[in-house]
């Protein structure tokens, strides 16, 4: 492919290359470039589009951040994604028109997104400074494939004082996003061992396995969590788990259960946990919840944290904690260079060492406990037709629906308002009987247009 039909709007204040990113990223989610479809060259598509290879470059570099392409090397560009995928960012394509209602997206509640009007680029630009005038020139060379001991001495730092996870830095693994290290793991356990994953839940570890030949069980959750009995049943070796902030419910596995699967993963060798702490930063009400790796006393529990929600998507920094049995595996593995720069690591390690994210986590606990305090306050005259769930924690809520639409029907109704919605049925493997179901982002809407936007998806909801 030497072409690709975007029309750009020379006159828009939105910059071409983003533009041409939107463009290429809604072809991809609707299916019009199916996966492994090869994309033009940056000169090829420069030519044709009559814009700079920068510009193209700028487009194709987004795209592989986001993970929605991938670079081959002498290959080239792939399509990477396919319509099914969790995260669908919204976004308005070159060729759409501003000035016609009800066919572009104006406003998506996806709950990956964050508030970064807030993010302190005065702090980060100064330390970054700091980094580059040390004239540091070690840092231009491969560092520990492992990672940049100075940031997984900040995190296990970190892990001690905010979830009581006791681990020493040489058991930090430091990745550029979850699923990478995922997939390491993955090959690290070989194609016998059989996973289970949670049901509706984070569809990451689900997605990554469609590439592998390993057996993937669905295990069902409920008011108390993942449905242990389904885990003692289910003849597997590996589990994937939000124990401390389920994805979407927002439930907290019960103490009962989580001693019953620490004890069930103790039971085998070759079984182990991967503890996932999505969204454990932000909780609004009573103490924070104990992760499951502090109550770890088998070394059955891999650890899985991130800086994408409590910091920025963009900076791509994961990390995971190996128990020793599998640290030793790991290293025999060689599984190359890492895959953060060095420079990143070390700006987020004076970052965290100089106490600023400390800063920036109590500062956005604030904002999104207000933002959260402006959704429910406007939900609550509407309560006879909506039950909200995971109010406590997260940058996320679940709105169970009882106005007679089912889930197509309410994400219809909002597509032609201008809404994009995600409901419980995207974020499930196997559909059961679940009521209609919107998980409800609200972190990324400015919180001055916070309360116009659920009323007018209410609107919606209540026509």
């Amino acid at each position: 492919m030497n072409r690709l039909a975007c029309e750009l709007n020379r006159d828009s204040r939105i910059p071409i290359y983003e533009q041409l990113y939107v463009f290429i990223k809604n072809e991809i989610m609707s299916g019009r470039l199916p996966y492994q479809t090869k994309l033009p060259s940056k000169r090829n598509l420069s030519d044709y589009l009559q814009i700079s290879q920068n510009t193209v470059d700028a487009a194709y570099q987004q795209l592989v951040a986001e993970g929605y392409i991938e670079v081959l090397p002498r290959k080239g560009y792939y399509c990477l994604a396919s319509k099914d995928l969790e995260y669908i960012q919204p976004g308005e394509s070159c060729s759409e028109k501003r000035d016609e209602p009800g066919e572009q997206i104006i406003q998506s509640f996806h709950p990956s997104h964050i508030d970064v009007s807030v993010f302190p680029f005065k702090t980060w630009r100064r330390l970054a400074k700091d980094l580059i005038d040390f004239n540091n020139q070690d840092l231009l060379l491969l560092g520990d494939p492992f990672g940049e001991m100075e940031l997984r001495r900040e995190i296990a730092t970190y892990l001690y004082h905010a979830r009581g996870v006791i681990c020493e830095p040489r058991q930090i693994i430091i990745g550029a996003g979850l699923e990478i290290l995922l997939q390491q793991l993955v090959l690290l356990f070989g194609s016998q061992a059989k996973y289970g994953v949670e049901n509706p839940g984070y569809q990451v570890m689900n997605r990554i396995m469609r590439h592998f030949p390993n057996k993937v069980r669905a295990v069902g959750v409920d008011e108390d969590g993942l449905k242990i009995d389904e885990v003692l049943q289910g003849n597997m070796d590996i589990l994937y788990t939000t124990p401390s902030h389920h994805f979407p419910f927002g439930t907290v596995l019960s103490y009962n259960r989580r001693v019953q699967l620490l004890s069930w993963a103790a039971e085998s060798k070759e079984r182990f946990i991967i503890e996932d702490d999505y969204d454990s930063e932000f909780r609004y009400s009573g103490k924070s919840i104990p992760s499951l790796a502090s109550m770890d006393s088998f070394g059955k529990v891999i650890y899985f944290g991130s800086f994408s929600k409590s910091l920025m998507p963009s900076i791509r920094i994961s990390f995971m904690v190996l128990p020793d049995e599998l640290l030793s595996r790991y290293q025999e593995a060689g599984f190359g260079h890492s895959s953060v720069s060095r420079m990143d690591q070390h700006l987020l390690a004076r970052f965290m060492r100089d106490g600023e994210f400390e800063r920036h986590l109590n500062r956005m606990r604030k904002v999104y406990r207000r933002k959260l305090e402006i959704v429910l306050e406007h939900l609550k005259p509407h309560r006879e037709i909506l039950s909200v769930i995971g109010e406590k924690s997260g940058l996320h809520i679940a709105l169970v629906v009882h106005n007679g639409m089912n889930e197509e029907q309410i994400k219809e109704r909002a597509r032609e308002k201008g809404i994009l919605l995600h409901t419980l049925s995207d974020y499930s493997i196997v559909k059961e009987d679940f009521p209609p179901t919107i998980v409800l982002g609200f972190a990324g809407i400015a919180e001055a247009e916070l309360g116009q936007s659920i009323d007018r998806l209410l609107g919606c909801l209540n026509s």
